[in-house]
């Protein structure tokens, strides 16, 4: 079982400038599971790194990872907006796996529904205001906008959770 102490390591090792030290840290974190919940902001953040295994070995640590500290959820709002679309969708992945306790973060998750944001972006982003449910009713128009897409899987996932929006 890793310790929160062994964690607070592997996130500073997450930003050290030597990417085989980065990937065996993302990798450790991939191994601990939901007691890697602490460094969900770093790994969300490990998703743009330039080496391949280290943005495969933070994936795996995200998928785990369970639901991250409320305390976390403005930085993980600030992440949503990257320009990345890994980093982006797993900002908003924890978002939505957050539900009401990230309701400060729908005008943000919004803005990944318009055009310009990547098609998975845009997707995950209907998809985490809907796990936030009638807390993000602000949403709406939003939702609306993206329910009539011509994506299919964004009009789908649009139209779900203005129905958990609305509902």
């Amino acid at each position: 079982m890793t310790r929160p102490s062994d964690v607070d390591g592997l996130i500073a090792r997450l930003a050290d400038p030597d990417p085989l030290v980065r990937r065996a840290a993302a990798g450790e974190l991939a191994r601990s599971g939901e007691a890697a919940a602490i460094a969900a902001v770093p790994l969300v953040k490990a998703c743009g790194d330039a080496d391949d295994e280290v943005r495969e070995q933070a994936v795996a640590a995200l998928e785990d990872l369970g639901v991250p500290p409320v305390a976390v959820i403005a930085d993980l709002e600030k992440l949503a907006a990257a320009t990345d679309p890994l980093t982006a969708y797993w900002a908003i992945t924890l978002l939505g796996r957050s539900g009401e306790a990230a309701a400060a973060a729908a005008a943000t998750l919004s803005e990944r529904l318009g055009p310009a944001a990547a098609p998975e972006v845009a997707q995950r982003a209907a998809w985490a205001l809907g796990k936030i449910g009638p807390a993000a009713r602000a949403a709406a128009a939003a939702l609306r906008v993206a329910a009539a897409s011509s994506d299919p899987r964004l009009a789908r996932l649009a139209g779900e959770a203005l129905a958990r929006v609305d509902g």
